[in-house]
């Protein structure tokens, strides 16, 4: 078992709440789905599935419909029932039969035509990395070099990190394939494509699996946006662990190195704070049992690591990964060891002190945290990549779209927003105290060129059912492309100062003229109507930018709203704010009175979506009355998007609600915890 030290939490056992009707909407809906992948099969397969008989002559009476709205409505008749049953079984043989089928003629045809290019010399991109056996035939090729085992289904898009990594490594001369989604009970998905000659990349996907499968009221989710079909039935808990355990298990005696990666492993590495169960882990690579970890974006330490294993030459100094060892290693830093965390709050603190400062690629030092008798060893981070290194990335040929071979089981609602989507830009210096982007993807912003985004717009303009709507051309912010503060390029991140809070940096020197330029350069792209700014905008940066505010937030008002512009105040309490790391209210409404004046200057009925958070640490019941009075009286609006605070791993906000302590003065801070406060925060705006 894995050694955990539990947290003590006075967390509510009241019962649970009822759901409401657009939840239960969304559960209908799921179950309709499942019914119309039931009516794809035939009659015999529909026999051999477990299944009560009166669902099971509903779903076979559908083959002898022919009118659209009779076949409607016995679809309905359908989800109904099967909200009478238990239809995990039914998912698990669904998925069952369609990793039975074999990929159509006209996959293999692209792959054959991939292949016939190559050997000639014509250098046509590979429509797919490859996931069956078939499609390694077809390549000729015998072993894979490497092999990512993903909790994501195999999504070719910029926007997912194990075709991203998958696409660079094999950009590098690598043959790559990935298994998406493995059945951990089974040797059949795992074995597919064999034993890799230099090493499996294990990542849980997009999503940190516990945050995936989980809700911040601790509730299983039934959806899930990355799994064929919607349903939340393929990503497995702790799923870089379960996938480790599975090829350690069916490939024993193997000494292929596994290699961890993805958000999951890169916030968990060192010890950690689990929601879930409550309590301090190990580093995610002890309890997993894997050989090595890459963190953050991977691409230049992941290449550097193939390229040391194809050589045979030593891969534990690569900067960016991590790995276990027996003996300290000159010059690192050492944190608080696991055992003394677990014991003293203060010294957890400390530990994430140390961890947080050393995440700068300029800058950061080594790391090492003991478990037991032996170290976690952490490497510097990577060094960031050049805006030319960021181009070759996003300039490979994503097919924008789910592989065959798991696209028979069922649509991906992750493709209707990635598909038409670009990614400008990575990293963020808004440092909020509750999100682990700045430990993941880096507190340096990272830009594309212009000319490298206007030709995946092309790209994309061309692409079949594109209709002329780019949904979101950004990052985490939208509007931090383009430009950074040159000190910290030159000498990395202040240690003692943050580049947004307490207040903008004058070093900064926000200028979004390159936006701007990039903007108004999409519109004019044949084939593209708009271009949206979906990703949110610190709006605090954007009026610090006193050359350009004016000119951009009519360009983005006029041109770049689908209807409403996301911004993310968080909260209104002074108090509460100073713990998130955001900034104060002021600006918030000087953005709604521009913002309202723009829109009715250009005819346009557009609003501003206001993302909220209740129960974050520091908050409470009388904080949340002030914010709906403030919502009620400025706002004027009664705002959508409120979620209650979830500590994710390797945030600040997070070691809040661990400690229940202020990290940054070791003052005592409330901390809801009780499920039932949780939801009387979130109810007071609902």
């Amino acid at each position: 078992m894995t050694d955990t030290h539990s947290k003590k939490t006075n967390r509510d056992e009241s019962p649970e709440i009822v759901k409401s009707r657009s939840q239960i909407k969304r559960e209908m809906i799921l179950l309709q789905k499942t019914g119309e992948r039931l009516v794809t099969l035939s009659r015999d397969q529909i026999k051999a599935i477990n299944m009560p008989d009166n669902l099971r002559d509903a779903v076979l009476s559908v083959k002898n419909i022919k009118s659209h709205g009779a076949r409607k409505r016995q679809l309905k008749f359908i989800g109904s029932l099967m909200r009478k049953v238990d239809v995990k079984p039914i998912n698990e043989a669904l998925y069952k039969i369609a990793r039975g089928r074999s990929i159509t003629a006209s996959d293999f045809h692209r792959i054959e035509t991939w292949r016939d290019d190559l050997v000639k010399g014509i250098g046509t991109p590979m429509p797919f990395l490859p996931t069956t056996r078939e499609e390694l035939k077809r390549l000729g090729w015998n072993q894979l070099d490497i092999i990512i085992v993903s909790g994501d289904s195999y999504i070719d898009s910029p926007y997912i990190g194990a075709a991203v990594i998958g696409r660079v490594l094999s950009d590098a001369g690598f043959k790559v394939g990935i298994i998406a989604q493995p059945d951990v009970k089974s040797e059949t998905d795992i074995k597919r494509l064999g034993l890799p000659r230099l090493f499996w990349g294990v990542t849980a996907g997009s999503v940190d699996s516990m945050v995936a499968n989980y809700t911040a009221t601790g509730k299983r989710r039934k959806s899930d946006d990355y799994t064929p079909g919607g349903i939340n039935n393929r990503r497995p808990d702790r799923a870089v662990i379960a996938y480790t355990n599975i090829i350690k298990r069916f490939f024993k005696g193997s000494r292929i190195p596994i290699v961890l990666g993805g958000i999951e492993a890169s916030l968990r590495r060192i010890s950690h704070y689990d929601f879930k169960s409550d309590s301090i882990r190990r580093s995610i690579l002890f309890d997993s049992r894997a050989d090595l970890l890459v963190y953050g974006m991977g691409e230049k330490s992941v290449v550097s690591l193939a390229k040391a294993l194809a050589a045979g030459s030593d891969y534990k100094d690569i900067r960016g990964v991590c790995h276990i060892s027996g003996e300290k290693p000159d010059d690192y830093i050492e944190l608080p060891s696991y055992e003394q965390v677990l014991e003293n709050d203060k010294l957890f603190i400390e530990a994430f002190h140390k961890f947080y400062r050393n995440n700068d690629p300029i800058t950061g030092k080594g790391l090492i945290q003991r478990h037991g008798d032996r170290y976690l060893v952490q490497n510097p981070p990577a060094r960031s990549m050049s805006m030319e290194e960021l181009d070759r990335v996003y300039d490979l040929d994503f097919e924008r779209d789910l592989h065959p071979y798991y696209k028979r089981e069922g649509h991906v609602r992750a493709l209707d927003t990635i598909r038409f989507s670009i990614p400008t830009h990575r990293g963020c210096y808004g440092e909020c105290n509750f999100c682990a982007i700045a430990v993941h993807e880096g507190r340096t912003v990272q830009s594309r060129s212009i000319q490298s985004i206007k030709k995946e717009a092309k790209k994309i303009a061309g692409l079949p059912g594109f209709k002329g709507y780019i949904l979101d051309m950004g990052g985490p912010t939208a509007n931090m492309y383009g430009f950074e503060c040159k000190k910290k390029l030159e000498k990395g991140s202040c240690p003692d100062k943050r580049c947004l809070f307490p207040e903008v940096c004058p070093s900064l020197k926000p200028d979004h003229s390159r936006q701007l330029e990039l903007l108004r350069d999409i519109r004019q792209i044949d084939g593209i109507k708009k271009a949206f700014i979906a990703s949110g905008l610190r709006y605090d940066l954007m009026f610090n930018d006193k050359n350009h505010c004016g000119e951009y937030l009519k360009e983005v008002v006029s041109h770049h709203v689908s209807g409403q512009l996301k911004v993310a105040p968080e909260h209104t309490q002074s108090h509460v704010l100073e713990l998130m790391g955001k900034p104060g209210r002021d600006s918030l409404i000087e953005l709604k009175i521009v913002f309202d004046n723009l829109s009715r200057s250009a005819s346009k009925k557009q609003y501003l979506t206001y993302y909220l958070i209740a129960a974050h640490p520091g908050c409470s019941l009388a904080d949340m009355r002030k914010l709906k009075k403030y919502v009620d009286e400025k706002l004027q609006i009664r705002p959508e998007q409120v979620q209650i605070f979830t500590p994710t791993p390797s945030t600040y906000s997070t070691l809040m609600y661990c400690t229940g302590l202020n990290p940054f003065t070791g003052e005592k801070i409330f901390v809801e915890k009780s499920l039932k406060g949780k939801e009387k925060q979130k109810a007071i705006l609902g």
